[in-house]
């Protein structure tokens, strides 16, 4: 076979994407500056060095370079981190994840698997990233009762969730892309489920591999320093509530001298005027203007403000609204986020009481509770002096929060904030999540219609705010995307997708069409762990139509094998997001995952290289 004339153009595109691979694989430079180099280099290029069709029409103008930006692929992977960002942010998954947990006690292995299954199962319906950000607590808590290393169990999680991905359109960003791509070449559409029974296949392989064989191989302990890293401290804060009208306490009884109302809370005192009722507390009911001290670890604070937001009634300081931006207005009704500040030496806070600095610190957060490192403290927050190192839990907007980094009395422990979820909004998030899958899965409208709608949907209902709604688009991913579909654009119009193709069929001429999608498979799951799955999708399908072409046959065999190749980003943690999730709390090396996903990379390329030709028929 003769293969096609090469041009300047093409051997230039050849350079540019081997340039942006290995910029992407070195990671010397960030991703977003690679992603934006790349295109300038394009657009530069095929500015002075245009290519032509039969008509004398530029395929690679200015539009046609830049037309990844508004790509409806891009468009839905945008929406759907938001609306993942919305499920988190309202917790509409925290009360199953409290379930698992409270059972997982009991029965810590079958809890374990019901896990991955539940995460390959959901991962298939909705972003896999938010997914193993809800699970990653869950999984440490499990194998913390069960005496074991978390680092058995996270990088598992990071795998199920990629491998339920595989298996329906909107499972993952890659199956997405290439749908977009495969449209764009064909003007045909991929089906929510067409590619769903070899997807299933690969992941019931990729879940016997990672429950049976991965954890021989993975670090059976952490070191003493990395344990210490994992540890949240259950110490207890000193917290005063000061009940005003609406506040969801008030009438709340007590039952055997306890209160059901404030679970894993001690009340210690309950201040009504200038009399004081201590514990047992028999038959005593919250009234309006009552004061309550009571002690609770952050942990079991942050999930009652969560359930129950108007504990917060009279409490919150709000700005003064005409010196806010609008998307920080928003920030006020919801967004509420809890700190931790230490209080600094020569701070002007120590040896005064929360009552002469009226509970408030610079910038408008709020005191809610106090914890000394040395000892419990026995008094009430009116009586208490602040001393140097004593833990401040403050609560704010996160113009109040940021304001504490200038706040020379106190230190803000940065890592310590937390947005505190609105569980009010689950409901809503649930409702609109699920009409964004029955939407896509029946086909009613397009999925970029439907997940652009549900984000809308997100902020309009309330279960996210503007700030909230943007942190969830996520920069790299917008360039990387818009780069990689100027790459794989630029390698259409220049041929350089069609040279590959007939290289490879001339390289693998007289084999089967069997072996060559079997080599074909290989070759995307070596690079979508060099480059990105999403990068190489794109490059990929146009290349992958190529050779069916000219082999012959349906141009969706060789497309579905994109999908599930690219979507093999297991040898590197860079290879996908939810593996750079999992690498920390993990105690991960890079060679952690070499030993894991390699094996698991070529155990799915077997399978598929068996399974595909039986299916096909080819």
């Amino acid at each position: 076979m003769e293969l096609m004339q090469s041009s300047v153009q093409m051997w230039a595109t050849f350079a540019v994407i081997i340039a942006a691979i290995i910029f992407y694989a070195l990671d010397h430079i960030s991703m977003e500056i690679t992603s934006l180099g790349t295109i300038s280099v394009l657009l530069i290029l095929f500015h002075f060095m245009p290519v032509y069709d039969v008509d004398g029409v530029n395929l690679l103008d200015l539009r046609s370079l830049l037309a990844g930006f508004a790509d409806p692929a891009l468009i839905t992977i945008l929406a759907l981190l938001v609306i993942g960002q919305g499920m988190v942010q309202t917790g509409a998954l925290e009360t199953p994840a409290q379930i698992i947990v409270k059972h997982g006690i009991t029965y810590p292995r079958m809890i374990i698997l019901a896990c991955l299954v539940s995460v390959m199962v959901i991962s298939a319906l909705l972003n896999n990233t938010p997914v193993v950000v809800i699970f990653i607590p869950i999984m440490i808590t499990l194998m913390d009762k069960m005496d074991k290393s978390a680092g058995l169990i996270l990088m598992p999680l990071s795998f199920v969730a990629i491998l339920g991905g595989m298996t329906t359109l909107i499972g993952s960003s890659t199956n997405l892309l290439v749908a977009g791509a495969y449209k764009g070449q064909t003007s045909l559409e991929i089906g929510f489920f067409d590619f769903t029974v070899p997807g299933l296949f690969l992941a019931a392989l990729g879940l016997i591999y990672v429950t049976i064989i991965a954890p021989l191989v993975l670090p059976k302990k952490l070191s003493t320093a990395d344990e210490g890293a994992l540890v949240i401290t259950g110490k207890q804060f000193i917290v005063q509530l000061d009940l005003i009208e609406g506040n969801s306490l008030i009438g709340k009884k007590s039952v055997a001298g306890m209160f059901p109302d404030l679970p894993r809370m001690t009340v210690r005192l309950v201040q009504r005027g200038s009399k004081v009722y201590l514990p047992p507390f028999d038959d005593i009911t919250f009234q309006e203007n009552d004061c309550i001290i009571l002690a609770t670890t952050r942990a079991n604070l942050t999930e009652k403000l969560s359930s129950d937001p108007s504990l917060l009634k009279g409490i919150l300081s709000v700005p003064n609204m005409d010196n806010m931006e609008n998307e920080t207005k928003q920030d006020v009704s919801r967004g509420q986020q809890i700190a931790e500040v230490l209080v600094a030496p020569a701070s002007r806070l120590d040896g005064r009481t929360l009552e002469q600095v009226g509970y408030h610190l610079q910038g408008g957060c709020t005191v809610l509770g106090i914890q000394r490192r040395s000892r419990m403290i026995r008094t009430s927050m009116h009586d208490t002096r602040l001393e140097a190192g004593d833990i401040l839990l403050v609560v704010g907007i996160s113009v109040q929060i940021n304001a504490l980094k200038t706040n020379k009395d106190v230190l803000l422990m940065e890592w310590s904030t937390q947005e505190v979820q609105v569980r009010s909004d689950s409901w809503k998030a649930l409702g609109i999540f699920t009409g964004v899958v029955a939407l896509a899965a029946s086909g009613a409208v397009p999925i970029a219609i439907a997940a652009t709608c549900g984000a809308f949907s997100m902020i309009a209902m309330g279960c996210l705010n503007i700030r909230q709604a943007s942190r969830a688009v996520d920069r790299r991913i917008f360039l990387l995307i818009g780069a990689a579909l100027a790459m794989g654009a630029s390698l259409q119009a220049t041929g350089g997708a069609l040279y590959l193709a007939e290289s490879m069929i001339q390289i693998l001429e007289g084999s089967s069409v069997a072996i060559t999608l079997s080599a074909f498979f290989l070759l995307i799951a070596i690079l979508t762990n060099m480059l990105s799955n999403n990068a190489t999708a794109v490059l990929f399908t146009p290349i992958a139509i190529n050779i069916a072409t000219k082999l012959g046959v349906d141009p969706m065999i060789f497309v579905t094998a994109v999908i599930f190749a690219a979507n093999c980003s297991f040898a590197t943690p860079m290879g996908y997001q939810t593996n750079l999730l999992v690498m920390g709390p993990g105690n991960y090396k890079f060679r952690d995952f070499m030993k894991v996903g390699v094996p698991l990379i070529i155990i799915l390329w077997l399978g598929y290289s068996l399974f595909a030709p039986w299916y096909y028929g080819l």
